[in-house]
């Protein structure tokens, strides 16, 4: 297992369409997800799409953390691979919330994403498995997904305004007082923020 590179905003290959795994069971792609873990246990993340280690390729790792997803149907396995994802969105992107990303460092956006979808993909042993999630896994997914298609949260975002600093979370402590439920890590941004009492009523 390797620690890899985190490509930033503005790079060229977090904007372009990755490629299709071809095998999901050759050894590179078993070795590229654990790589990818490895990654994500090291800067203390949730999810990361391949593009975002430099490799253009149609693979996610993520893990089921019931801090983080607490809708999330843990069976035991805390890390889920998923090989050429595709996504059924239920609805429309009505569900407005808050985002980070691991490319993103400093910021955080709010960001309309489908409350509901069906995914299908392929494990690393080749199989294909269908998923339903919801809520904040539904998020998730989306998100990590949009990095296989050259997408980063802030091409989403409707009101660039809703972007800010981890450091000065304003608006997020705004909707957070107006009773808006957000991940419990953005609820630590706002708890550790000075200013905090400008916007909220402790």
């Amino acid at each position: 297992m390797a620690i890899r590179e985190i490509a930033q905003m503005g790079n060229p290959i977090l904007y372009r369409h990755a490629e299709r795994v071809t095998d999901p069971t050759d050894p590179e792609i078993a070795r590229l997800a654990e790589d990818m873990k490895y990654t994500l246990i090291h800067v203390g993340g949730s999810g990361i799409a391949a593009p975002q280690v430099y490799e253009s390729l149609r693979l996610v790792v993520y893990r089921l953390n019931p801090r983080l997803l607490a809708d999330a149907a843990d069976d035991g396995e805390p890390w889920m691979v998923l090989v050429n994802p595709e996504l059924t969105l239920a609805g429309t992107a009505d569900v407005p919330g808050w985002e980070r990303c691991l490319s993103i460092p400093g910021l955080h956006g709010k960001v309309p994403r489908h409350g509901v979808l069906q995914m299908t993909y392929q494990n690393l042993d080749g199989a294909e498995v269908s998923l339903h999630a919801t809520g904040a896994h539904a998020v998730l997914l989306q998100h990590e997904c949009d990095h296989l298609d050259g997408v980063l949260y802030p091409m989403r975002m409707p009101d660039l305004a809703k972007l800010e600093f981890n450091a000065e979370p304003g608006h997020l402590a705004q909707d957070i007082r107006d009773g808006v439920e957000v991940w419990p890590v953005l609820q630590d941004l706002v708890n550790a923020w000075p200013g905090r009492s400008q916007w909220m009523d402790d």
